[in-house]
């Protein structure tokens, strides 16, 4: 049996020096992202919503792997058809394939699929994110995956706020409680004391959120 990598506490000491360590990793996988944002397609950005449909409440790993899976039909299959490709690779394959087959056929009729500009139209930050919660055509963003999401096509500025990120801030007291926020003003809330962490430990918004994750996962992923 594989031995589990001993988690670093989550210190402000830590944070920094792990932060440190893993800072040029970082910052390539946020350039990653922001590539995808500046020259990657709507079909990209499709396929990028699709993968945080697949990690709420699961893995990244089971993210990636129900992704591959759907890609070469992501366009085409009905929903019966996405759920059969999914079996195997994601837990729960008829309710992550109905979020798909809705929302891709959706923003198809109504935006004709252009994601980039239906996203880049709004002014404030905080009504793109909304937008994508609140839209019913949208199936399965709630806030963490709307920021997942946002996050991993180049916008900044939006808390992923998971179990790991969420664990790692009541370990420093900066909440009294992991569970996850489940109302907008909540997780406003949450995000804000985030930010605050930012300012004492010097470090990037977006990069800070990596750096936590990685320090309960021992990996940096999407």
């Amino acid at each position: 049996m594989p031995v589990r990598k001993q988690q670093v506490p989550v210190t402000i000491e830590n944070i920094i020096a792990e932060h440190r360590k893993r800072r040029g990793e970082i910052r390539r996988r946020l350039g990653e992202f922001a590539a995808i944002g500046r020259h990657g397609t709507d079909v990209d950005l499709l396929e990028e919503m699709v993968f945080c449909f697949f990690t709420g409440g699961c893995s990244a790993k089971m993210g990636l792997s129900s992704l591959e899976a759907v890609k070469p039909i992501l366009l085409t299959a009905d929903q019966p058809e996405l759920a059969r490709a999914l079996v195997g690779h994601h837990r729960y394959p008829n309710a992550r394939s109905k979020y798909v087959a809705t929302s891709r056929d959706f923003l198809i009729k109504e935006y004709g699929l252009k994601l980039r500009k239906k996203l880049t139209s709004f002014d404030c930050h905080f009504e793109r994110r909304d937008w994508l919660v609140k839209e019913r055509g949208i199936k399965g963003l709630g806030y963490k995956e709307a920021s997942h999401y946002l996050r991993n096509i180049g916008y900044k500025g939006y808390a992923i706020l998971d179990k790991h990120v969420l664990n790692c801030l009541a370990e420093l007291k900066i909440i009294d409680d992991p569970k996850p926020p489940n109302t907008r003003s909540k997780y406003l809330t949450v995000e804000e004391k985030l930010k605050q962490l930012c300012n004492i430990t010097g470090i990037d918004f977006d990069e800070l959120d990596l750096v936590l994750w990685s320090m309960k996962t021992g990996v940096i992923l999407k």
